[in-house]
């Protein structure tokens, strides 16, 4: 039977994930909007060949297996909790929430309901990244000492949604959350945290850098975090590196999903990856956890900490100071 797939949201984002979702098998059969009779819902609808469209309670009470929640991030928990609790399962985007303890709130919704709940960082699925989790956690660089992570790019538009507090903004929540997430699912949860931000007058971050510290595992690893959303005239940095007893690795374009192929670097020589779009990979396996096919590689817990460690970085640049968690 076709997983069938709504959509809350009509975002760039949701661009990338509507064929995602058509190549794992699925199908996205209703798109909900704040206007969803609008000319750009509705050509949005039609550009991607989504039969209905309705308002986001519309999408939630509709017969589906799934909801995709492509919302501004302070939408994130009551639509995600309302999807659960009718029976739905979620894949929200990241930020899963703008805290641990909403997190931790919408982790407990999931487990109550019994449906699959995933925060959608479709990198993480990507073969490059995969790749250098088999590298890292099969000691191919020996003990890592150092990570770095980088990701920015220049948003213009004063009002985007990505500058405005009441909506979630922030350079942290929106692509910060990406090398602070793979620090994390190569080295763990870090000791304590040290960042700081450069601030817009109504308090976004609109760059932020970090240290993570992990002087408590074996390896005692630093992790350094940089995210900006004032770097560059055009295009996007995303990078990533792993230094280590035993050697270096680095990915270019680290954080993006949908690459015609990848590029990682060992020891300065270049290693081609096979193409896999993470969105589509990402997807599949969202279908495989909801059907009760295979265990889920990253369960609610792992956002439940992810926002922590958010929670933490955005304290440390507040106030000026180390952060333990």
């Amino acid at each position: 039977m076709t997983f069938r797939w709504g959509i809350l949201g009509a975002a760039r984002i949701a661009r990338a994930f509507i064929p995602a979702i058509q190549a794992a098998g699925g199908e996205v059969t209703m798109l909900g909007a704040r206007e969803p009779q609008s000319a750009r819902v509705q050509t949005f609808a039609s550009d991607w060949e989504i039969p209905t469209t309705g308002g986001y309670q519309d999408v939630i009470d509709a017969d589906l297996d799934a909801v995709y929640i492509a919302l501004p991030n302070a939408l994130h928990l009551p639509w995600s909790t309302a999807s659960l609790q009718a029976g739905k399962h979620v894949l929200t985007e990241k930020p899963l929430t703008l805290n641990a303890q909403e997190a931790r709130e919408l982790a407990d919704v999931a487990e109550a309901s019994g449906r699959t709940l995933l925060e959608g960082f479709a990198y993480r699925f990507t073969p490059q990244h995969r790749a250098l989790l088999d590298a890292v956690r099969g000691g191919d660089l020996g003990e890592v000492r150092a990570y770095r992570g980088a990701f920015g790019f220049t948003v213009r538009n004063a009002g985007d949604i990505r500058l405005q507090p009441g909506l979630g903004g922030g350079a942290l929540y929106d692509i910060g959350c990406y090398p602070v997430n793979e620090a994390r699912m190569l080295l763990g949860e870090p000791l304590a945290v040290t960042a700081q931000a450069r601030w817009t007058p109504d308090g976004v971050d609109v760059s932020l850098s970090a240290v993570l510290d992990y002087s408590h595992v074996g390896s005692g690893a630093l992790a350094s975090i940089d995210c900006g959303f004032d770097w560059l005239s055009g295009g996007r940095i995303g990078r990533s590196q792993v230094l280590g007893t035993g050697g270096v690795m680095e990915l270019d374009r680290a954080f993006f999903s949908d690459e015609p192929e990848f590029v990682l670097t060992r020891d300065g020589k270049q290693q081609t990856i096979e193409p896999g779009n993470g969105y589509a990979l990402m997807a599949a396996h969202f279908q495989r956890v909801a059907r009760g096919e295979e265990t889920a590689l990253y369960p609610p817990e792992d956002a439940v900490q992810q926002a922590r460690v958010l929670d933490a970085l955005l304290q440390s640049a507040r106030e000026s100071r180390r952060v333990e968690l």
